[in-house]
């Protein structure tokens, strides 16, 4: 029951990173400026590297699923810490790219946090 509460918010941000990938493949003209860069051109090019954030979220997703379906709480919380590289990455362009500092923070600190917090959670879990 100690794990509880860290896996359902491991399963919550997955299935949120899943959604939100598949808005980017579906309809990446919608997402455009939600990332917290200014928002590109609309044009082929630019859809394309859209669907590859995409992808990119999806697979993120997926991956911490595969886990807490295939294995235990522990090797989950360590998937968790190295996925958390990812929005600390996505807020480090955005910050030196001349993004949207609430954007970086709200969204991509924000997220990298609680990643590190349950991944944390389901390391030390007893």
């Amino acid at each position: 029951m100690h794990n509880a509460i860290p896996l359902s918010l491991a399963a919550l941000m997955a299935v949120a990173i899943i959604v939100i990938g598949c808005f980017y493949l579906v309809s990446p003209e919608r997402m455009t400026g939600s990332f917290g860069l200014k928002p590109p051109a609309s044009d082929a090019d630019t859809r394309a590297w859209l669907r590859l954030k995409g992808i990119r979220d999806v697979v993120s997703g997926l991956v911490v699923l595969t886990m807490m379906a295939t294995t235990d709480t522990r090797s989950v919380g360590i998937a968790l810490l190295v996925e958390a590289i990812v929005p600390l990455g996505d807020m480090s362009i955005v910050l030196g790219s001349d993004g949207s500092k609430s954007r970086a923070f709200s969204i991509h600190g924000v997220t990298c946090a609680v990643m590190l917090v349950v991944g944390l959670l389901l390391i030390h879990a007893i």
